[in-house]
């Protein structure tokens, strides 16, 4: 199975890819289309009612929406202030998890911008995540038309904005940052990217207290005193917590780290009813303001 970091794109990889892709073009209907074109749309007068239509919209996919139980986007989001009139910055969307819930909910009076590798790189893993990503906005135009990408090295990351966010969030991609070493750089060009009083949001997979960061990271975990700590010293100040994600079950013990856990059972079937009972991991909840230099 691929490991985090891994440059080469199995044929397994792309097979299902593409079958994913099939699968979920079969699933839209002119219905389904008309209904989601409907959230993006409108005009709603708060963060609430903008994510509540969008969290019940179908340009969610069915596995994705069950992960809600874990991952409580609702209070997460509220955490952080959202609002539908927001110019909000999305770190490391990955598959577009989040991407499903904030585009629809900005189109009509906000701003929904995701970073992203290039779709040419030279790197295979970055060129396929890429184009993964690009996809899947193309896919559903009704939902994502909207969508702004800003192409980033993530070995040396540069955005090139200038008070341009009200709000950046980065979900359960600290660790990668602490791995690259890149954790610094992010961050000052993240309070170089927000406006003033703008907000960073973070959702990270939690260490033990005391844990060495490196080390952990390497497992996908980072620690929660150290992460404030980094994050207050480029510029922020922590505004609010919440453990809405926290897991207690987590023993954050496991050889294959967080990945052993869902969604990803990097060990497949194997132990998979146990990995499955813990759930997903446990995660800090963080909310920061860009201080004034």
């Amino acid at each position: 199975m691929t490991r985090e970091g891994d440059p080469h794109v199995s044929p397994a990889e792309r097979a299902k890819w593409e079958a994913d892709t099939k699968a979920e073009a079969e699933r839209w209907t002119p219905k389904l289309r008309a209904d989601v074109a409907a959230i993006a749309g409108k005009a709603y007068p708060d963060g609430r009612t903008a994510l509540q239509a969008s969290l019940h919209g179908p340009q969610r996919k069915p596995a994705d929406a069950a992960r809600d139980k874990y991952r409580h986007p609702l209070e997460t989001l509220e955490l952080f202030g959202f609002k539908p009139t927001m110019a909000v910055l999305d770190v490391g969307p990955g598959e577009g998890w989040y991407t499903q819930i904030l585009a629809p909910a900005l189109a009509k009076q906000g701003r929904y911008v995701a970073t992203s590798g290039d779709p040419n790189a030279a790197d295979e893993r970055t060129a396929f995540n890429a184009q993964r990503f690009r996809g899947f906005l193309e896919g559903v135009p009704e939902a994502y038309a909207k969508v702004e990408t800003v192409v980033v090295d993530s070995k040396a990351p540069h955005l090139d904005k200038d008070s341009a966010f009200d709000l950046v969030i980065v979900m359960r991609g600290v660790h990668g940052m602490v791995n690259g070493g890149t954790l610094g750089t992010w961050l000052g060009e993240i309070h170089r990217a927000l406006k003033p009083g703008g907000v960073l949001g973070i959702e990270q997979h939690r260490a033990p207290e005391g844990a060495d960061p490196v080390a952990s990271a390497k497992k996908g975990y980072v620690p929660e005193k150290w992460l404030v700590e980094q994050v207050e010293a480029a510029g922020f100040k922590l505004a609010g917590k919440s453990d809405v994600n926290a897991n207690p079950k987590d023993t954050k013990d496991y050889p294959e780290g967080v990945w052993a856990l869902p969604p990803t059972f990097r060990l497949g079937d194997r132990d998979h009813d146990k990995y499955a009972a813990i759930g997903e991991s446990d995660r800090m909840t963080l909310k920061f303001v860009k201080k004034a230099k």
